[in-house]
């Protein structure tokens, strides 16, 4: 591998660290929110947001820019700390995360946030909203990527498969496609709510090309998403195999992080993890 590849990851790793570090702050200030889901999506948006898109923190709405958007929008203060990091708002905002007059909303809000492309939370929504911006980019014969974050438990929603159907239909091959696979949802384990059975073969079945890598596998999914799709590639779905949690061993182990509401003993865990965090970037 060449120098340029080793420094590029490695400010990719650099980046996730921080970011899972202000993620943890922002919501231990809060004192509760959505900290599994939250975590799991930590490197990939390293990777995005610091290796791959086409981004203008000083002009969010830059016609050329690429687009992103998290249709498993409670994740909200992950990305808050990506857009922070990147420059689109002071890094001290996020402690106002989902306080009265805030712009930083539990999910995003595309008309709050600066760096925000859509608004979402309400699940099932989101892969549509990028799928549309997908289509027009194609129409406009626009070179303009689009990724776009699904839950696993979000994807038991029907609307998401109706889109899946739409973008392997028109290729769609400017919109990439993540499985958060963390393998939990709101109520519990995914195999005992909806078994999900086998996600490559479905989406292999529905029309795209289908990669699993480690959700915190950096240097692979670098490599996967650095080249744009060519015109006659499929539309490509890459399921993260990603741990609730992920990061912190503390939370990976709970058996329902979906959600937290701090206690003292909680609070103090978790202020440990961000300080042997910040060890490690410093």
């Amino acid at each position: 591998m060449n120098s340029d590849y080793n420094e590029k990851v490695k400010e990719m790793k650099k980046l996730a660290t921080n970011i899972r570090i202000n993620t943890l702050k922002s919501l231990t200030n809060l004192g509760f929110g959505h900290y599994g889901g939250s975590l799991s999506i930590v490197e990939i948006l390293a990777v995005l947001y610091g290796g791959i898109m086409n981004i203008n923190p000083k002009n969010p709405h830059w016609e050329e820019r690429d687009y992103f958007v998290l249709s498993k929008g409670h994740a909200g203060p992950t990305l808050y700390a990506t857009l922070a990091l990147k420059g689109f708002f002071p890094l001290e905002e996020i402690y106002t995360l989902n306080q009265n007059g805030t712009n930083l909303p539990s999910h995003p809000d595309r008309l709050k946030t600066k760096g925000v492309d859509a608004t979402t939370g309400s699940l099932g929504q989101g892969i549509s909203i990028a799928t549309g911006i997908a289509k027009a980019l194609q129409m406009d014969k626009k070179s303009n990527r689009v990724f776009c974050i699904v839950g696993d438990g979000e994807i038991n929603e029907g609307q998401c498969w109706e889109a899946f159907q739409f973008i392997a239909h028109h290729n769609l091959n400017n919109l990439t496609v993540f499985l958060d696979y963390n393998k939990k949802q709101l109520d519990g384990a995914l195999d005992e709510i909806i078994k999900p059975f086998s996600f490559e073969e479905k989406m292999k079945a529905f029309g795209f090309d289908t990669v699993t890598v480690k959700g915190n596998d950096i240097e692979k999914m670098y490599d996967i998403l650095k080249v744009p799709r060519k015109n006659n590639e499929k539309p490509l779905f890459v399921i993260l195999d990603t741990i609730k949690g992920q990061g912190v061993k503390y939370i990976e182990n709970m058996k329902n992080s979906h959600h937290l509401r701090l206690t003292d003993e909680m609070k103090q865990e978790i202020e440990k993890v961000i300080k042997k965090l910040e060890s490690e970037v410093e």
